[in-house]
């Protein structure tokens, strides 16, 4: 069977026209038949340009304010009947039906209807039928015929159109099959979740969209791939290709430096900070991250959330580190960072986070909201007779960012908007004090006067008295344990200020 197919004529019924005027002249250069519905005709019509209503075709008028154009037998029978097919081509004969040999869609806008806060009603009608429906039946028979389901493939089925003389390869047509069902999922997908969560009822959907082959997954032994477009969150300016490993670390760094707004630098490890600090000056902020630990700093994850200078290049440079994210470079400080071959260099995009995290267990998939809850001093109750000092709780917001994005159980200790040590992923809450205690004996950094925050509640004074006897001055912690009254009876007896959030941030 010959795998070429001659384009003759072509079903055109899109919502969005941008992009469209010069795919239209180029069919109608190359002598396609062009049947088109309502707004997509009229715009067709003033480019000049001949073309056939649909309504012609079907004898039947656009109906129910325009709900049903499309879906008739004449218009998916052209698309559905098999060339090759004897018996399909005699009833498509026996009833008038022509062949339609491209079919061209830009469905209607529901996720941006969605996205503008518009009414119920209003979302409801930008959820396409027709559209979808000449999608799936055109993709069902990309044998024979190309389907075009977004109008960021009209540019790549120009060049196939101009360089094949209007003929297209089943390879060609197979890859835009692959492109039209991924766009009905994606879309189907948009509106489950719509209707799903006014309707209570939620269920795991995955990505739509081509799978990007990782090197391997965690180990070399395991396999990876990543589903999604990378170039939404950030451009890859220099360096090899990114890992596994390297996405699970951005992840994290992305979501814990989204959450300052002043100048701050972060070092990230296994998908924990190892170092983190607010300053007016950048690189001053840089050192002062690196301070915190600057052996787990070899080969860690960098991101900052201010341009990157010659200044602080400088200071980087002398550091191995693998992965650099900022929102931008100078070019003198970008020449020299790029002077290691394989360093991975991001320039940062806004995006915004997926509201719901998924993660495969045991035989299914569990799924929850993101942690978007950052507690701010309104948020904090004090539960102790001395309150914190303006500068303490500065220093508790910013040990109670750093450590809700910590694995559980976390405990982080700051001073002067800087993180001092961490323990993260330990088994107890008293680990955790004292590995980060422990951090910050190891690289010299005075705990005095510093404060601690603690992802979920202490059942037991035990944690407050080794913070205390550390230097510890300030607490804060989300509260709730049926022994929080030792806690704060045991803060009140030696002078410690304390504040509840309500809120706990575990991290598995």
């Amino acid at each position: 069977m010959n795998e070429e197919r001659k384009i003759r004529s072509a079903l055109i019924s899109v919502f969005n026209k941008d992009g469209l005027e010069s795919l239209v002249r180029l069919l109608d250069k190359q002598g396609i038949s062009i049947y088109s519905t309502g707004g997509t005709f009229d715009f067709i019509e003033t480019l000049g340009i001949k073309a056939i209503t649909v309504e012609s075709l079907t004898d039947y008028p656009s109906i129910l304010g325009g709900r049903v154009k499309t879906l008739h037998p004449k218009v998916f029978g052209g698309i559905l009947g098999r060339r090759g097919l004897e018996s399909d081509q005699k009833e498509m004969g026996q009833y008038g039906i022509p062949s339609i040999d491209l079919v061209i869609v830009d469905l209607y806008p529901f996720e941006s209807t969605l996205a503008s806060g518009a009414a119920h009603e209003a979302v409801i009608e930008k959820i396409d039928i027709g559209g979808i429906s000449l999608i799936r039946a055109a993709a069902k028979n990309y044998q024979d015929v190309v389907v075009v389901p977004s109008s960021k493939h009209y540019t790549e089925l120009e060049n196939i159109l101009t360089k094949g003389h209007g003929s297209t390869s089943l390879e060609d047509r197979l890859r835009f099959a692959a492109y039209a069902f991924a766009e009905s999922s994606r879309y189907d997908s948009a509106i489950f979740g719509y209707l799903g969560e006014k309707a209570g009822y939620q269920e795991f959907r995955g990505i739509s969209g081509k799978s990007n082959k990782l090197r391997y997954g965690e180990n070399p032994h395991q396999s990876g791939a990543f589903f999604g477009n990378l170039g939404d969150a950030f451009t890859q300016i220099h360096g090899k290709e990114l890992s596994y490993n390297n996405l699970l670390d951005l992840d994290a760094a992305v979501a814990l430096i989204s959450e300052f707004e002043e100048t701050t630098f972060a070092i990230l490890k296994h998908n924990n900070a190892c170092g983190v600090a607010s300053r007016p000056r950048l690189t001053d902020a840089w050192k002062a991250a690196l301070a915190g630990d600057p052996v787990s700093a070899y080969g860690g994850v960098l991101i900052t959330n201010r341009e990157v200078d010659a200044e602080v290049a400088a200071e980087i440079n002398l550091l191995f580190f693998e992965i650099i994210l900022a929102p931008g470079y100078e070019k003198n400080a970008l020449e020299l960072l790029k002077s290691k071959k394989n360093r991975i260099i991001l320039q940062a995009k806004s995006f915004d986070f997926q509201p719901k995290q998924f993660r495969t267990v045991l035989n299914g998939v569990l799924q929850q909201d993101r942690d978007l809850k950052t507690e701010s001093s309104e948020n904090f109750r004090v539960v102790t007779r001395v309150a914190p000092d303006i500068a303490q709780e500065r220093d508790l917001m910013f040990a109670n960012i750093i450590v809700k994005h910590s694995k559980s159980n976390a405990i982080v200790l700051a001073r002067g908007k800087q993180m001092l040590g961490s323990g993260a992923g330990q088994t107890s809450r008293v680990d955790a004090l004292k590995h980060a205690i422990e951090k910050a004996n190891a690289f010299g950094l005075d705990l005095k006067g510093a404060v601690m925050s603690s992802d979920a509640f202490f059942p037991f004074a035990d944690s407050v008295e080794i913070a205390h006897r550390a230097g510890i001055v300030s607490v804060v912690q989300p509260g709730g344990s049926v022994r929080d009254e030792d806690t704060i009876e045991y803060c009140n007896d030696h002078g410690l200020s304390m504040v509840f959030t309500g809120v706990r941030h575990f991290k598995h």
